[in-house]
């Protein structure tokens, strides 16, 4: 009973509306949640990524049993970005430590990262089109062993900017994969991308976790919303598109962008 009464409905429905978008595109997790518990909620930057970063870990945990059931995710993909993101998870989290950065300064520091990533996220996914064709021209096929280098490459980056904001493992992530696997479905790239981001958030959230404690009753009110979200999100993305999904996402993730930069 007493876990009931923690239960906010407002956080619910916020939980149940990112976890939806992140199951049916792999994109929408702290790119919305962490700006949505900061701008609407008034939680402090710092705090709303070490929230997010554990919300993040157990709706995509949800996600990924469904996507498993489906076999739609490709595990030797998820091996190769994890081998890069999470030892740059842990590095980033060492080094944070040891800039011993009082909360104001983190605060300051973790508003400004996560707006550029947004802003990059927006663009991610608004030009992905284009990216897409502007690479196979220039670049084409890379070959195995190159594909398999980017990708722990694109882990290490991931990881790293993950850690600081909670954002980057959806929309970057899965641009990232569309390039270096383009001939690879898109369902299967969103849900190695949400396979993925298990760990690495479930790092990086117990690393702030670390610095401070999150509020119980936040957490489990999002997660009550988040879970039935993606699992049905998930249960239907091979049969949905997501390109209206994606546009309205990037424009929302502009205007939130530039709320907390300016």
């Amino acid at each position: 009973m007493a876990i009931l009464h923690a239960i906010i409905p407002a956080y619910v429905l916020s939980g149940f509306f990112v976890g939806f978008l992140v199951g049916m595109t792999g994109v929408g997790g702290g790119s919305l949640m962490t700006p949505l518990l900061i701008i609407i909620f008034g939680i402090s930057p710092e705090k709303a990524v070490a929230t997010d970063l554990i919300y993040a870990s157990v709706t995509k945990t949800g996600g990924s049993i469904i996507h498993a059931f489906n076999r739609t995710i490709d595990w030797r993909i998820v091996s190769r970005l994890a081998s890069g993101s999470l030892p740059a998870s842990l590095i980033t989290l060492v080094v944070l430590h040891i800039l011993g950065l009082d909360s104001t300064a983190a605060n300051a520091i973790i508003t400004k990262v996560l707006g550029a990533a947004l802003i990059l996220t927006a663009i991610a996914l608004i030009f992905r089109s284009w990216l897409m064709e502007a690479y196979v021209r220039r670049v084409g096929d890379i070959g195995a062993q190159k594909t398999a280098r980017y990708t722990i490459l694109t882990g290490v980056a991931l990881g790293t900017l993950v850690t600081i904001s909670s954002v980057g493992a959806g929309a970057l992530g899965v641009t990232a994969l569309i390039l270096l696997y383009p001939k690879l479905p898109i369902v299967r790239i969103a849900a190695s991308d949400i396979a993925h981001a298990v760990p690495l958030t479930l790092l990086a959230g117990i690393g702030h976790l670390m610095g401070g404690a999150i509020n119980v009753g936040i957490l489990l009110s999002l997660l009550a919303g988040s879970l039935p979200g993606i699992m049905i999100a998930s249960a239907f993305a091979p049969r949905v598109p997501d390109s209206a999904l994606r546009l309205v996402l990037a424009g929302t993730l502009l205007v939130v962008a530039l709320r907390l930069l300016f």
